[in-house]
Formats: C-alpha cells, structure tokens, sequence
C-alpha cells in the first residue's frame, strides 16, 4: 500500500506488534538507566510542581483551616499512599503499576474491562495534569509586575500556546532528558527553599498574625474535634498533593540495576519524595494561610493559583519573584511533558494489546496529536482556570491510588499476607472515602473521569469488532511430532474436531462424519485439529501445535484466543512451509441467531468458526489461488 510523505512522518517509530504486557520498557531494554535520585527528579516534576498551585487551592478549599487539613493530607501521604506504592513497586520492576497487577489478579475479560475503566481514570489524571499545570504556567506569566495588564483576559491563549508547544516538541521528537528534569527540580527546589523560609521567618517574626489566624479558627470552630471533623470533610479536595505516586512507578524501568536493586531504588525515590513534598506542604500551607489576606486567593486575586510565587514577589522583591515564576513556569511545562510521556508509555502497552486500538496508536505523532487536541478541548471548557479543574484532577488521582490500594490488598491476601492485607485494606477504606467525597463535593470531576471511561471503552470495543478478523497470531511453532505429520502427508487434509471427552467413540464418530459429508476416508492421512481457548479476552498470542497419536488417529492440537483466526493462521503457516495447499473440513454449527454467534466470536472466540475461518483467510490472502481451502458439510 502506497504512503504519502505525512503518512511516512506520523507513522515515524510505529512500535512492534503487540505483546505481553509485562514485557520490560522500551528505556529499559535500550540500558538508558539512571541513578535512582536522578529518576526522582523525573517524577519530581510533576509531584513537585504541584506546589505551584497547590498552597492556594489548600487556601481556597478549606480557608483557615488549610494548614490542619494539609496535615491531614501529609498524614494520608507518609502512612497511606507512600506504603502502598512501595508495594506496588516491590511487584512491578518494569513499571507497570497497579493497573497489571488488578490484571493479573483478575484474568479475563473482569481484568480487561477493569482496565479499560481505570485507564479513563489515569487519561483523566494524565490529561488534566497538561492542562492544570500549563493554566498555572499561564497564572504565574500574566501575574508577574513585567507582564503588561493588557494580557490580563489571555488566560485560555496562552495556555493553548503553551500546550500546542508541549505538542510540538513531541512531534518533533521528544527524548526525555533527565538532566534537563534534575536541573529543573534542583532549581525550583532550591527557590522554594528560599521562599517559604522567608516566608516561616515573616510569620515568627509577626507573632500577632499567628494570634489572628487562631482567633479566627477559634471563632469559627466551637472546639479541636470540629476543627479534625471539617478538616477530614475537605481533605480530598487537596488529593492534588497526592499527584505523582503512579509517575513514580511508572519510571523505575529507568532505575539502574537488576530488577532487585531497582525495586530498592524506588523505594528510595518515593520515600524520598514523600518526604521533601511533606516537609513543603505543611510550611507552604501555614506560611500563606497566615500571610495572605483571604480575598487574595479568590479568583481575580494576585495569589490564584500562584500562592508561594505571591510571597517571593511580596518579600523578595520583583526580580527574584520573577525568577521564582521562571522556574514555576518551566516545571509546570515540563510536569505537562512528563504527563504527556506518561500518556504515551500506557496507551501502547494495554489497547493494542488487547486489539481494542487501531494500529496507528503504537505510532506516537498521532498520539501526541490526539491528546494535545483533547487538552485543547478540556482547557476551553474549564476556561483555563486552575481552581476549577482540581476536582477532575483529583479525582483522577484519587482513583489511581485507590486501584492500587485495591491492587495490594488482594495480592496481600492471595499471598496469605493477613496482617499487610487488614492495613492495606483499612487504607482502602481511608482512599475510598476520599474518592467518594471528592466526587460529592465536586462531580464534575467524575463526569470528565467518566466521559473518558465511556470513550476508551466505546472506541476500545468498536475496535475490537473491526479488528476481529485479522490473524492475531504473533509467532507459530510444531513440535516434532506435529512436524513429522505435515512431513509424512500427502495433502494437507485437517478435520475440525471440537474436542470433548477426546476418546476412541469421538475420534472414530469424527472419521465416519468426514466419510458422509466429505467422502474423506481415514486411510488419506487425515489429520484431526483441535482448537481450545484458554482465555478468549486476550487478543493476539503465539501458537503453538503439538502433535499427538490418539486411538489410532493423528490429532493436532493448539490453544489460541480464538478458533477461527488460530486455525486460518495454521492453514496459511502450513501452506507456507510446504508449498501446498492445505484443506480443511468442517461441519455446519447448529443453526441459530447470527447476531448470537457473532456476540460468541467476539466474546469467547467461538461462535460460526466456518464462515469466520474463511473470511480471515480472505483479508490475510486476496489472491483466490493462493488461499487454503475451507469445506463445510
């Protein structure tokens, strides 16, 4: 099939054919590995860089109160989600996440459909990540003193702008440099470092704004307790703090070292990281609580979005709080990169290997091109603003922890682990809770979480239907056995044989049916074919025929996701590696709904095998004459 020249470049790096999904990573079989507190400078830009907007949202969410619901968050954070991915990590050295293990720990179509549902989560997440992070980017642009007051009404923009060249850097084709992200990190750290401990020494140094604040707390809340019960009421608004855990995992393949010391490294990553956000969160939360004027951090005000850069601009002066939005802009940017490569890493690894994507997705230009049109369309519908896409945020966010929650508790469990299954299983509990409540308090965030999960899983099985009738074998291998049959026959003559109690009564019920459907005698070497299906919900798989001799009959067998498309692949394998044309011999199926027996095809690789065999035997070979032959009697 001829190609045009934007054919050529969109499909530039198109991916092998699908595979196991526990395969290692591309990075991690091309040796570009790291030190593991270079890999945490990777993640780091998206966890990191939540501090750009997350002091003010605190501040929006829960006024006062912020500080006590941030320790809240900081608590969810060192003994909730921090044990639960050190988990994850332990059982996912090549990155996959808890989204293999939910896989693995519920085989089947259960699994799949599973995933399919969590990928609208982790879109979400991912998704919102670039678009979130690119409108603070643009928060930190049109507040700073430099920036003309014309530009004011340019928040949507110039956030395109920034999203269209995260796009075009992909397009152009991204290598993710890691010491591109240990610069980034390093300097907004080392920032952050200078702001928020001038702003910790502004607050001792004005103990009677101290005095206010908990004048204002007092008033406000009759008693401790009301104060924990509000707090934990208006914790999940916060879960942005949380952002980063599933990133973390998702880059051990970068990690150096065997899968053993590469489980240690991330262990190392994410406790590390727990902890610097932690020690961040809380002194950022109580220094602009304390600090900014409430009405600041409303929408119109000059900390919207943008607390800590509010204060370095306040006591630092305008250059430094220039350079402060600098590097705040270039870890957002970057944090949108990240997401973006995130994307990129988990779409290839899960839908075409399930045949529920068109090929072109394993190729990442029109990836690149469909998210960024996707953040595009979420950007105009949120207007660009910060606040307002931090509940779609954190309920992605929120979902992808407690999956892997979920994830640990079970295989804790199936491992006979029951004391790590109970504590796994209370942090569940804490999770789902947050989940629910976030989703009460802000539904828009499930409805965009869900109007993903409709749109992976709508596109995921249309692709399916239409992909179904494509060979799906990925490599197909004879024993010896199996091979001195082919060798030893004259023609290639297969009888379709439904295996069931595989004895001398079947097998010789079998050869009379050949004879009056047929006229198939035995003595012209026929050989019987048995197609079993241990697992229908994979899509694509290798085949392996094993022959055997069996109360006096020859019999091929093989296993393969579905009959049909494993039996035409044979029949063109076979034509193939001898030069003959291969026969084979089927009986009509008992009669029924067509629309029943498709619905049996598509689901459990059954269904009208006949007709189907033939038809993929149609699409793999268009030349008549070069096509095995199917008989039905």
């Amino acid at each position: 099939m001829p190609t045009t020249p934007l054919r050529r470049w969109l499909l530039k790096g198109l991916q092998g054919p699908e595979g196991a999904a526990n395969q290692p990573a591309p990075e991690e079989a091309s040796g570009h590995q790291h030190k593991w507190w270079q890999v945490m400078c990777l993640t780091g830009v998206d966890y990191f860089s939540t501090l750009g907007y997350q002091p003010g949202i605190a501040a929006l969410a829960a006024g006062a109160l912020s500080p006590v619901a941030t320790l809240l968050l900081v608590a969810l954070t060192l003994f909730g989600a921090l044990p639960t991915y050190r988990a994850v990590a332990e059982q996912s050295p090549h990155g996959l996440g808890s989204l293999s293990m939910l896989e693995k720990l519920l085989p089947g179509w259960r699994g799949k459909l599973l995933v399919l549902f969590l990928l609208g989560f982790v879109a979400t997440a991912f998704i919102v990540t670039i678009t979130l992070s690119a409108a603070d980017a643009t928060a930190h642009i049109l507040h700073n003193p430099f920036v003309p007051q014309s530009w004011e009404h340019l928040q949507v923009p110039v956030t395109l702008v920034l999203i269209a060249a995260l796009g075009g850097v992909f397009l152009a084709g991204f290598s993710e440099a890691i010491s591109i992200a240990v610069v980034l990190v390093a300097v907004f750290l080392l920032l952050n470092v200078v702001v928020v401990g001038t702003a910790v020494q502004q607050v001792l140094a004005h103990p009677e704004r101290v005095t206010g604040w908990q004048n204002t707390l007092n008033s406000d809340y009759s008693s401790p307790i009301a104060m924990v019960a509000v707090a934990l009421y208006v914790m999940p608004k916060l879960a942005l703090g949380l952002s980063g855990f599933e990133t973390g995992v998702a880059v051990m393949p970068l990690i150096k070292g065997e899968p053993a010391e590469r489980i240690k490294g991330a262990r190392k990553l994410l406790t590390t990281a727990a902890l610097i956000m932690s020690v961040f969160l809380l002194t950022s939360s109580v220094a602009t609580t304390v600090l900014i004027p409430a009405e600041e951090f409303a929408e119109g005000g000059s900390a919207n979005g943008r607390a800590l850069a509010y204060l370095a601009h306040l006591y630092l002066g305008d250059w430094f709080g220039t350079a402060y939005d600098l590097s705040t802009i270039a870890i957002l940017w970057f944090a949108g990169a990240s997401a973006l490569a995130g994307l990129l890493n988990i779409v290839p690894r899960y839908l075409p290997r399930y045949g529920m994507a068109p090929d072109w997705t394993r190729a990442i230009r029109p990836m690149v091109l469909v998210f960024t049109g996707i953040a595009f369309l979420i950007t105009v519908v949120f207007d660009a603003e910060v606040e307002t896409q931090g509940g779609a945020y954190a309920t992605g966010v929120l979902a992808l922890i407690l999956s892997a929650a979920i994830a640990v508790t079970l295989s804790a469990w199936t491992r006979g682990l029951v004391k790590a299954a109970v504590f796994f299983g209370v942090v569940t509990l804490i999770f789902a809770y947050a989940t629910v409540a976030n989703i009460i308090e802000r539904p828009d965030g499930l409805v965009i979480s869900l109007l993903f999960v409709l749109a992976i899983v709508v596109i995921s099985l249309i692709s399916r239907a239409t992909r179904s009738t494509e060979l799906r074998v990925t490599h197909i291998s004879l024993d010896d056995c199996a091979q001195r049959f082919i060798n030893e026959a004259g023609e290639i003559i297969l009888i379709a044989n439904e295996p069931h109690g595989r004895d001398a009564r079947e097998y010789i019920d079998k050869a009379r049916e050949a004879w009056e459907l047929h006229r198939l005698r035995t003595s012209e070497g026929l050989l019987f074919l048995e197609v079993t299906i241990p697992d229908a919900s994979e899509f694509a798989g290798e085949l392996r025929v094993t022959g055997e001799e069996r109360h006096g009959f020859r019999v091929l067998r093989m296993q393969s996701t579905t009959i049909a498309n494993a039996i035409a692949a044979l029949l063109l394998h076979l034509r193939d590696r001898t030069g003959k044309t291969p026969h084979v011999y089927f009986h009509w199926a008992a009669e029924g709904n067509p629309i029943g027996a498709l619905l049996r095809y598509l689901v459990f690789g059954g269904g009208d095998v006949p007709p189907l065999t033939r038809e993929v035997l149609r699409q793999a070979e268009p030349n008549p004459d070069r096509r095995p032959i199917v008989h039905v009697g």
